[in-house]
């Protein structure tokens, strides 16, 4: 008797515990299930927008190993806008500023590649930052070169440093300021920058004060 009053007890406490909690569990599942169910679609989402911008990054490599410059820059242009944030989308700035130099159109150059420096993928944005500088060098603006170069922050260098110097001698070579790269060179070298000309850079440097002696 008294283990069926227990059973009895313990059925009516049942009872209690739904009727004060179980809207809220029910809520819980559906929320949980809405949950699971809605992460699935966007993993799968994710998985489809990936797989678009792979096919159109594909297309547009291809059009530019064709010389296909309109192709290219149409394409370029799909990516960027329909991608936006991803590293497809980032690669196509550099395709579409690379296109635009190559007409001779280096405002728009120089508009592709300040967008892709503030890219979330600091490597891109680091060949962004370079390709601008190289741009700046050819258009003769060696202290906006040498700015936008300080204004990196060192902690963020990664394995740019010894590019970033030898850019930095290149400019600070243009103004004629040969001491300061003559180090730069230096530091470039010391960094394991592997640039075929470095060493003749420095070389030709030290050769006036060859001369001299």
């Amino acid at each position: 008797m008294e283990l069926y009053e227990t059973e009895e007890q313990q059925v009516e406490n049942l009872k209690k515990w739904w009727r004060e909690n179980g809207r809220m569990a029910f809520i819980g599942v559906v929320l949980g299930l809405a949950a699971f169910f809605g992460w699935m679609y966007w993993q799968k989402h994710q998985k489809n927008q990936a797989l678009q911008a792979s096919a159109l990054y594909n297309q547009l490599i291809k059009a530019v190993a064709e010389n296909k410059k309109d192709s290219a820059a149409e394409l370029a242009e799909r990516i960027q806008s329909q991608f936006v944030g991803t590293d497809y989308a980032a690669f196509s700035h550099l395709f579409l500023a690379k296109l635009a130099v190559q007409k001779n159109d280096l405002p728009a150059a120089r508009q592709w590649l300040e967008r892709q420096m503030a890219h979330d993928n600091k490597e891109l944005a680091h060949i962004a930052r370079i390709r601008l500088v190289r741009l700046m060098l050819h258009n003769k603006e060696y202290e906006q070169g040498l700015k936008v170069i300080n204004q990196v922050d060192a902690a963020d260098l990664a394995g740019f440093s010894a590019v970033y110097d030898e850019l930095t001698g290149d400019l600070y070579a243009a103004l004629g300021r040969l001491d300061l790269a003559r180090t730069a060179y230096q530091n470039a070298l010391r960094g394991g920058q592997q640039s075929p000309w470095l060493q003749m850079k420095i070389d030709d440097l030290a050769a006036p004060e060859k001369a001299g002696k």
